[in-house]
């Protein structure tokens, strides 16, 4: 499973945030990483340089083999938080589409 990760004009990311998110990302996805071939973190933030709540935004799309990609997004106060959201979602997309294949097998 690759990561890619693509900001907007307002974020840099930086090597310590880069590893951070990336082993939240392995950690929390390590059940699916054997099909999900990419998943793509879109952070942007809504306010541009300007403070506000809940104005950053993460867009998680999973790349799935043999399947279309799955895309989930969530907004928080920091972009932790807003990736941690969007995890949680595309876990529970991912478990439902997973599960929906099983069933049918």
């Amino acid at each position: 499973m690759t990561i890619q990760f693509n900001t907007d004009k307002h974020l840099t990311v930086h090597e310590e945030f880069n590893s951070k998110l990336t082993a939240l990302l392995e950690k929390k996805m390590n059940r699916f990483s054997d099909n999900i071939t990419r998943l793509e973190v879109h952070l942007s933030d809504d306010n541009g340089g300007k403070f506000g709540q809940n104005d950053k935004k993460c867009l998680l799309e999973a790349r799935i083999e043999h399947r279309s990609p799955v895309a989930v997004s969530a907004e928080g106060s920091s972009y932790e938080t807003a990736v941690e959201g969007a995890v949680e979602k595309m876990r529970s997309a991912l478990d439902t589409i997973f599960g929906r294949l099983s069933d049918h097998k």
